[in-house]
C-alpha cells in the first residue's frame, strides 16, 4: 500500500509524474477544481466580510469521495496542481476535503517542468500552500460572480431572459465594438503612389518611391495634381543627391509568455487559441518518447515571465555550439528584461532539453504538436543565438520638385534567423528591404528612367481584430492575464455578443445593444483603466502587499451605487421596446422592437391585446428589408459574393445575387478539435434548419462527421480516444464523457 498519495488534475499527469515516484506514492487526478461557489446563488455574504460559500462541484462528488478514501489510508498527502493562482486554489479546497487526518501532513509540491529531474526534486523540497495566491484566485472569483449575478438579472429584467454580463469578457466584447465603430465611422481618402524604376551606369535596375515634394513629405491627393506631376517627372532628370551605407543588426526576441505563443501560433500555424493551449498542456503534461516513457516536453505555459533558468541556459549554449558552431554563441548568455507586473516565479515557455529537437520529436508527436513544439523549441534556441547581420544601403534621387528614396539590406550573417523569425500582426515574414541588392552609385550620377509609374490608393480603416490582435489588445491594455485569454475568447463567442467572419471577430446586433447599455449605466466597472488596475490589485494580493477584503469592499461600494442606479434607470427593452414606423396589420397599431430567444423581432405595442408578432431580417420574410454585410467567401453555386444576413435562429451566409441564387450556409465557428474521422478538417458549430446546434467537419461533404455532443480537444484517460464529448444539463450541470460507448468514462 502507498504511504503517500499525490494528488493532480489531469489524468494524464497523474501517469506521468507516477512513473517518476515509484511504488511508494499513489498518484490520482482532480480532474480540475473539485469546489466553487454554488450555480444557482450567488454564494458569497457581502454583509460578513464577503464570505464565500463553497460547495463540492456537481458531478465531482465520486471522485472526492475516492480522493478521500485514499487519502484516509496515507500517511503524507501531497498536493501537486499547476504552479499558478488557480492551481494554489485547487490545492487549498483539496486541502480543506482531504486534510481530516491530525496525524496527517500535507505538503504543497510546485515544478515549472514535468521532468524526472524537476519533479523528484520539488518531492524533496516541498513547500506550504501559499495563503497569498489562494487569496488572489478567490478575490477575482468573488468579483466575477457579484458582477455576473448582479448584472445579469438586470439585463434578464431590461432586454430577455438568458443575458450574461463578465467583469472581463464585457470589456473584450467592447472592444470589439470600439473597433466596429472605428471602421464604420472611418473616411477613407485618396492618395497617390508614385515609382520609379531606374537603371545606374552598373546593374540591376532598382526601384525607387517618391518620399518628398517640394522639401516636405510626399503627398498627391488628387487626380489633377497626380497627372501634372507625372508630366513633370517625365521630362526630369534622376540624379543621385546621397548614398548612405551603414551596419544594421536585427536582435533575438525572448522566449514565449503565453501571449505571444498565441499570437505567433495564430500567424504562424492558424491556430485557434483554445487548440493553443490544448496542444501545450498536452506537451506539458508529458508524452510517450520511446524507452524514456512518458516526458513534459515544455515547461508550464501560462507565464507572463521571459526569465529562463541557467541550467537551461546552458544547455541551450552547448546545443547551439554543437550544432551551429562557435560564431552562432553569444559571449555571455542574453537575458531578457519581463514586462511590469510580470508574475516572475514561472519560467518563460521553453522545452525541457535543448536537447529535444523537433525532428528528433515527431515520430512521438501528432501533427498539430510537432507544429507547436518546433515553434517553442525554435523561439528559445533562436533566443541564445547571436544578433544577424546586414548591410542596408539607402539612394536617394532628386528629381525635379520631387524625391525618392529606395533601400536595399544584404544579409551578411543570418545568426538567430538560421532557426526563428519572429511574425508580425498584418504582414509576413519577408515583408522588408532584406534581399534587396541596389547597384553601386554616386553622388551626381544621373539615372536612367526605365518606367515610370503612379498609382490610385486609398487609406484604409483598421483592421477588424482576429485571436492574435485581441489577445495583444487585451495584454498591451492589462486585461486579463495568461491563464485567463482563452477563457475569455470563449466566453465572448459562446453568449452570441461577437462572432467571427473570415477569422476577424465582429459583434453581433445583441453585442453592441447589451454593450452600449452595460457602459452608459456601469462606465468605470467596464473601463479599460479600471479594469487593468483591478488586475494589479489582484497581483498585489498575491504578492501580499494588498488585503483581499478591503479590495473587494472599495470595489463593491461604487459597484453598488451603480447597479442600484442602472436598476431604475436602464431602458427597459423587454416592456417597451424600440419605437419603429411599422403598423400592425392585425390592429392598426406602431409595431416595436422587442428581444427573444432568437434575436430581435418585431411586436404590436399594444401587446397583450394584440399579440402579432413578425421577424425582422429575416430569410423566411418577404419584402423586408436585410442588413448584408459583404465577407470574401465565393458562392459556390454561381461565383458570386456571400454576404452575412441576420435570420431568425441568428447570422447565416446568403449569395449577394438572391433571389436569382437562394444558397445559403452556416457560420461555422471552430470547437478547437481537429476532425477525428478524417484528421484534415476542423470541427466546427453547425444548425439544423430548425436551429439546433449540432457540431461537424469543415470539410463536409467530402468528410461526413457529425456530433450532437461538443467535442472537447482531450483525449479520452482511459480508452485513448482523441476527444471527449461535453453537455450539459439542468439535473447534471456540465458532463464530460467518452465519445466510445463501450469504454464509459464519465465526469
Amino acid at each position: 500500500m502507498a504511504k503517500s498519495i499525490v494528488v493532480v488534475e489531469s489524468p494524464a499527469k497523474a501517469r506521468t509524474i507516477g512513473k517518476y515516484l515509484g511504488k511508494g506514492y499513489a498518484v490520482r487526478a482532480s480532474a480540475g477544481h473539485i469546489r466553487d461557489l454554488p450555480p444557482k446563488a450567488l454564494g458569497v455574504d457581502i454583509k460578513n466580510g464577503f464570505k464565500p460559500s463553497y460547495r463540492v462541484i456537481h458531478g465531482k462528488e465520486k471522485v472526492v469521495k475516492e480522493l478521500q478514501k485514499e487519502a484516509a489510508k496515507a500517511e503524507v498527502i501531497y498536493l501537486a496542481a499547476d504552479p499558478d493562482r488557480e492551481g494554489e486554489a485547487i490545492c487549498f479546497h483539496l486541502a480543506h476535503l482531504l486534510g481530516g487526518n491530525d496525524e496527517q501532513t500535507i505538503h504543497r509540491v510546485l515544478f515549472n517542468e514535468i521532468t524526472k529531474e524537476a519533479v523528484l526534486k520539488a518531492f524533496e523540497h516541498p513547500t506550504e500552500i501559499d495563503r497569498n495566491k489562494v487569496d488572489a484566485q478567490q478575490a477575482r472569483r468573488i468579483l466575477d460572480r457579484l458582477v455576473g449575478y448582479k448584472i445579469s438579472p438586470l439585463l434578464w429584467k431590461k432586454v430577455r431572459v438568458g443575458l450574461s454580463a463578465g467583469r472581463v469578457q464585457t470589456v473584450a466584447v467592447r472592444l470589439i465594438v470600439d473597433r466596429e465603430r472605428e471602421i464604420r465611422a472611418f473616411n477613407s481618402e485618396e492618395y497617390w503612389e508614385f515609382k520609379a524604376l531606374l537603371k545606374a551606369g552598373t546593374p540591376p535596375s532598382f526601384l525607387a518611391k517618391a518620399s518628398k515634394l517640394d522639401g516636405k513629405k510626399f503627398s498627391i491627393t488628387n487626380q489633377e495634381d497626380a497627372g501634372k506631376l507625372y508630366d513633370e517627372l517625365r521630362e526630369s532628370q534622376f540624379t543621385v543627391a546621397k548614398v548612405s551605407k551603414k551596419a544594421r543588426k536585427r536582435k533575438p526576441v525572448p522566449s514565449f509568455i503565453t501571449s505571444k505563443l498565441q499570437q505567433d501560433a495564430a500567424r504562424k500555424l492558424g491556430f485557434t487559441v483554445k487548440k493553443t493551449m490544448s496542444l501545450a498542456q498536452r506537451l506539458y503534461e508529458g508524452v510517450e518518447i520511446g524507452e524514456e516513457g512518458s516526458v513534459g516536453l515544455i515547461t508550464y505555459m501560462r507565464t507572463d515571465s521571459t526569465r529562463v533558468s541557467d541550467s537551461a541556459l546552458q544547455e541551450a549554449r552547448g546545443y547551439i555550439s554543437e550544432r551551429f558552431g562557435e560564431n552562432y554563441l553569444p559571449g555571455k548568455p542574453n537575458i531578457y528584461k519581463s514586462k511590469k507586473n510580470a508574475q516572475d516565479a514561472h519560467e518563460a515557455i521553453r522545452p525541457t532539453s535543448a536537447w529535444r529537437d523537433p525532428d528528433s520529436m515527431k515520430v512521438y508527436l501528432s501533427r498539430d504538436e510537432f507544429k507547436l513544439y518546433g515553434l517553442i523549441w525554435k523561439r528559445f534556441i533562436a533566443s541564445q543565438m547571436v544578433e544577424a547581420l546586414f548591410d542596408q544601403t539607402q539612394i536617394i534621387v532628386e528629381a525635379g520638385r520631387a524625391e525618392f528614396t529606395a533601400t536595399g539590406s544584404i544579409m551578411r550573417f543570418d545568426g538567430f534567423l538560421k532557426v526563428y523569425s519572429e511574425s508580425v500582426e498584418g504582414s509576413d515574414d519577408n515583408s522588408d528591404d532584406t534581399g534587396v541588392v541596389l547597384p553601386d552609385v554616386s553622388k551626381g550620377e544621373v539615372l536612367k528612367t526605365e518606367e515610370l509609374t503612379k498609382e490610385q490608393k486609398f487609406t484604409q480603416p483598421p483592421s477588424r481584430y482576429n485571436e492574435a490582435s485581441l489577445v495583444k489588445a487585451l495584454e498591451e491594455k492589462g486585461i486579463g492575464r495568461p491563464s485567463t485569454y482563452q477563457q475569455i475568447l470563449q466566453v465572448i463567442m459562446s453568449r452570441d455578443y461577437v462572432r467571427k467572419d473570415s477569422a476577424r471577430f465582429l459583434p453581433t446586433e445583441l453585442g453592441e445593444l447589451i454593450n452600449d447599455l452595460l457602459i452608459g449605466h456601469f462606465g468605470e466597472l467596464f473601463d479599460y483603466d479600471y479594469t487593468a488596475r483591478l488586475e494589479r490589485d489582484l497581483d498585489s494580493i498575491e504578492e501580499g502587499s494588498a488585503d483581499w477584503i478591503k479590495t473587494l469592499e472599495s470595489f463593491y461600494s461604487g459597484f453598488r451605487e451603480s447597479l442600484q442606479k442602472a436598476a431604475v434607470e436602464m431602458k427597459d427593452l423587454r416592456k417597451n421596446g424600440e419605437e419603429t414606423d411599422e403598423i400592425c396589420e392585425e390592429c392598426g397599431k406602431p409595431m416595436i422592437i422587442k428581444w427573444g430567444r432568437f434575436g430581435k423581432f418585431l411586436s404590436c405595442s399594444d401587446f397583450p391585446k394584440c399579440r402579432n408578432t413578425r421577424p425582422i431580417n429575416g430569410e423566411d420574410q418577404p419584402g423586408a428589408p436585410v442588413t448584408a454585410k459583404e465577407t470574401d467567401e465565393i458562392c459556390d453555386k454561381c461565383n458570386s459574393k456571400m454576404v452575412v444576413k441576420e435570420g431568425r435562429y441568428g447570422a447565416f451566409l446568403a449569395c449577394s445575387s438572391y433571389p436569382t441564387c437562394k444558397n445559403t450556409k452556416p457560420i461555422s465557428v471552430p470547437v478547437g478539435v481537429s476532425c477525428p474521422k478524417c484528421g484534415k478538417g476542423e470541427v466546427v458549430e453547425k444548425r439544423t434548419r430548425k436551429g439546433r446546434m449540432f457540431y461537424g467537419c469543415d470539410q463536409y461533404p467530402a468528410c461526413d462527421f457529425v456530433s450532437w455532443q461538443k467535442p472537447v480537444p482531450e483525449a479520452c484517460p482511459e480508452c485513448g480516444s482523441p476527444y471527449l464529448v461535453e453537455k450539459t444539463t439542468r439535473k447534471d450541470g456540465t458532463v464530460q464523457f467518452c465519445p466510445n460507448k463501450e469504454c464509459g468514462f464519465k465526469r
